[in-house]
């Protein structure tokens, strides 16, 4: 087929994804969502929780469905969570010293706990939730994550270090980055040849200047992250393109949990089934399957069964089965979409308890999956980052 036939893909292609930082006030909201879930399952792994939180200038809320036998001090976690982040003194917008801090907590509904999880095994236990998850992996980088995704959070974390470690002390806690990148399809595989364009909006302190900033920023924070056969003459940067950014955080715009689900995934590739992760312990299908799909889709990818892979699967609340699995390798597998979908059945057992057992996430393990994306990372916790060996 030429370039141009009819329904012809583009040869060549740019695309973008973007990430935002621990101090941007929809992260701020995902990171406290996440300490209150560990310090409930810290001392109760069978905890149930479905905390959402919201914030603005000087003010954190948490309001949610809680029940366990821990006791958090809620308003130590979330002031602690503020406090890492780095929103630790007034002349950054936030206090995690004197902010007023909110706490609207009531007990699940006795009505959803009786038709998904009491009095049953965990082989049994139904779904907390209908909905349908998405996993994706793709060979363009060892993450078997899309290089677009990766190099916007790769920027994330260098601000984020540059920051904390006195090499940028001028960097304040809130900041977003974009990566976009050129591509080459090569028969449904993704081939990244070049970086078209970088943005980064930064909050900094009152006393530099943009030409300053600009500088840094090339100097530290791109030059370091950005593999440098990837970046040539013709790359665009719009680095703090609006001019000043000294408010940020809650000051500047408000926060909710579960807004940045995007970039908590796979910055635009694949598919996402709409449900956010923060807050929810692990019998929620909205986390726990969508780790599970990426685990299904990294495992396949790595098994060299494919290049490029999105696995989907769909539940019933109360039901412990899913309702459907699909699977398309976009033309790069050695085997069928058919035969992919048969390794995957008989590979994985996708009942919620299975899953929350075979990838141990009842563990307090959830508040560092808040920022810098769930996936393509190494941390020995992230169990579905390890690809199963695969019975063919």
């Amino acid at each position: 087929m030429s370039d141009t036939a009819p329904g012809a893909p583009l040869k060549r292609f740019i695309f973008t994804s973007e990430c935002v930082s621990e101090g941007h006030p929809d992260k701020l909201c995902d990171q406290v969502s996440d300490a209150v879930l560990d310090a409930c399952l810290r001392d109760d792994p069978y905890a149930k929780v479905a905390c959402e939180t919201s914030t603005k200038t000087g003010m954190v809320m948490v309001f949610g469905e809680i029940t366990t036998a821990a006791h958090p001090d809620f308003q130590k976690v979330v002031r602690e969570a503020i406090k890492d982040i780095g929103f630790d003194d007034s002349s950054k917008g936030f206090d995690y010293k004197t902010c007023n801090v909110m706490v609207c907590i009531e007990q699940q509904s006795p009505d959803i706990a009786g038709g998904v999880h009491i009095g049953r095994s965990d082989e049994d236990i139904g779904a907390g939730d209908q909905g349908h998850m998405f996993g994706y992996a793709t060979d363009e980088t060892p993450e078997c994550m899309p290089l677009t995704h990766v190099l916007a959070a790769r920027l994330c974390q260098r601000l984020s270090e540059a920051r904390r470690n006195g090499t940028c002390p001028w960097l304040r806690p809130d900041a977003k980055t974009q990566v976009t990148i050129e591509y080459e399809n090569d028969h449904g595989a993704m081939i990244p040849k070049r970086v078209h364009t970088i943005v980064i909006s930064t909050q900094h302190s009152e006393d530099v200047t943009n030409d300053f900033i600009r500088k840094e920023l090339i100097d530290k924070i791109i030059k370091p992250t950005i593999p440098s056969e990837l970046l040539d003459d013709k790359v665009i940067y719009h680095l703090n393109p609006s001019g000043r950014f000294v408010i940020g955080g809650p000051q500047g715009d408000a926060g909710t949990t579960g807004r940045k689900i995007i970039i908590d995934t796979y910055g635009g590739w694949g598919a996402h089934g709409g449900g956010a992760f923060s807050g929810k312990d692990p019998s929620k299908v909205d986390r726990s399957a969508a780790y599970l799909c990426r685990w299904i889709a990294k495992s396949l990818v790595s098994a060299k069964l494919c290049k490029r892979v999105l696995v989907q699967v769909s539940y019933s609340i109360g039901i412990a089965k899913p309702l459907s699995v699909f699977v398309n390798s976009y033309g790069t597998g050695i085997k069928s979409d058919e035969e992919l979908l048969k390794i995957v059945n008989n590979n994985f057992d996708m009942r919620p308890g299975i899953i929350m057992r075979d990838l141990n996430l009842r563990r307090p393990i959830y508040k560092k999956t808040a920022v810098f994306g769930h996936f393509g990372r190494s941390d020995p916790d992230f169990e579905w980052e390890k690809p199963k060996k695969l019975t063919l």
